[in-house]
């Protein structure tokens, strides 16, 4: 593929669980163009050719998951689908089309059966076209921003920790799992490759027991939630499944989090961190008036500590506008947690000197800085 020239890439779904994970991954890309897309473009002829005429590469993950009559899903997600493969034929246009499919191709229900029919309808106007198609069959999926008793089960046993619920088991069994991060890797793996699979099955990245991931996630509440503790991380799996855990807290009314200060005739001591695991330690100073920062991270796990001087946090999440701001007072120590996707700053609105004790999870790596320049 010529990196020379941009690729126009469009996403149905944009604005679905995987499709702000792929639209936010896709702009870290500096050779795509992102070609925005409303779900309102199905109920309009004209604006979906538009929106097909400019893609290079087209991601159909618009579908229904969830509805109270199974005939009326299935016939929606068929109906998306052909209105697609309609679009592109009136427009006279072949884009490389990925479709997002399931396992539950495997099983007797109607969202299955409606997956499949779409997916074979895309490689047959593929195959009369001379087009590339991608018919991606995914695993069950999990990451940060998934919505509860919607997308998966770990997003509902994630929600209902973090808002002093309890979860129920109705039905212990094995998951096969691929974390929002590494499937959108996929799909850009297969932009690149031009895979050109009628049903290409994108394989999970972990078993897990339904019983094993309530467990490991409510010792995720009771250490890093309750105690403030940040838990050992023993694999990759570990880490995806705490910086989706991470997410679905409450941080307005978490943050800032007040330590504890043990004082006597010699001054104040804090205890800043506590960790089942290792990580990089560091402070700065920083001037009156001055902000740090200013980026954002996807994988890292961060924690800014105000100890002398006053100083404002502020977060906003990736691809959205609202702005939290924290204003911190060393008199009264206390620290906030930076998530994965919110971009992120510190500033001196004191007078004096900032100190700003620093932890991350990981060394840092130049060649893998996990850093990205984000005004917020």
């Amino acid at each position: 593929m010529d990196m020379a020239q941009k690729i126009n890439i469009g996403i149905t779904g944009q604005s679905g669980f995987i499709g702000t994970h792929l639209y936010n991954f896709l702009g870290l890309q500096t050779e795509v163009e992102r070609i925005p897309f409303k779900d309102a473009y199905f109920d309009s002829e004209e604006e979906l050719r538009n929106f097909v005429a400019q893609c290079d590469v087209v991601i159909h993950l618009a579908a229904v998951n969830r509805h109270e009559d199974q005939q009326v899903l299935y016939d929606t997600n068929v109906r998306l689908v052909e209105q697609l493969i309609d679009a592109m034929e009136r427009t006279g246009v072949t884009p490389h089309v990925l479709m997002s499919s399931s396992s539950q191709e495997d099983l007797n229900n109607l969202y299955g059966k409606s997956k499949k029919e779409g997916r074979e309808k895309l490689a047959q106007w593929a195959e009369k076209n001379n087009a590339l198609f991608s018919g991606l069959v995914i695993p069950n999926v999990f990451g940060p921003f998934g919505l509860p008793y919607y997308n998966s089960v770990v997003a509902t046993f994630c929600h209902q920790l973090t808002h002093n619920e309890t979860p129920q088991i109705h039905k212990d069994a094995e998951l096969k799992l691929i974390y929002i991060g590494e499937l959108v890797n996929a799909f850009w793996n297969a932009i690149l490759q031009k895979t050109d699979e009628s049903e290409y099955r994108i394989p999970h990245t972990s078993v897990q027991m339904v019983s094993d991931i309530l467990e490991r996630l409510v010792h995720f509440r009771e250490f890093y939630l309750d105690k403030g503790v940040f838990p050992e991380i023993k694999s990759r799996f570990d880490l995806n499944l705490f910086n989706t855990f991470r997410c679905y807290i409450d941080h307005k009314n978490h943050y800032p989090v007040k330590f504890v200060q043990y004082t006597d005739e010699r001054g104040a001591f804090v205890e800043t961190i506590k960790t089942e695991m290792g990580g990089q330690f560091s402070f700065s100073t920083t001037k009156p008036g001055i902000t740090r920062g200013n980026h954002f991270h996807t994988r890292k796990i961060e924690r800014f500590a105000v100890i002398k001087g006053k100083a404002r946090i502020q977060l906003r999440r990736i691809g959205t506008e609202r702005v939290m701001n924290f204003d911190l007072d060393g008199n009264e120590p206390a620290y906030v947690d930076m998530p994965v996707w919110y971009t992120h700053n510190i500033t001196n609105i004191g007078e004096e000197v900032l100190l700003t004790l620093f932890w991350i999870n990981e060394f840092f790596d130049a060649a893998d800085p996990d850093t990205f320049f984000e005004e917020v």
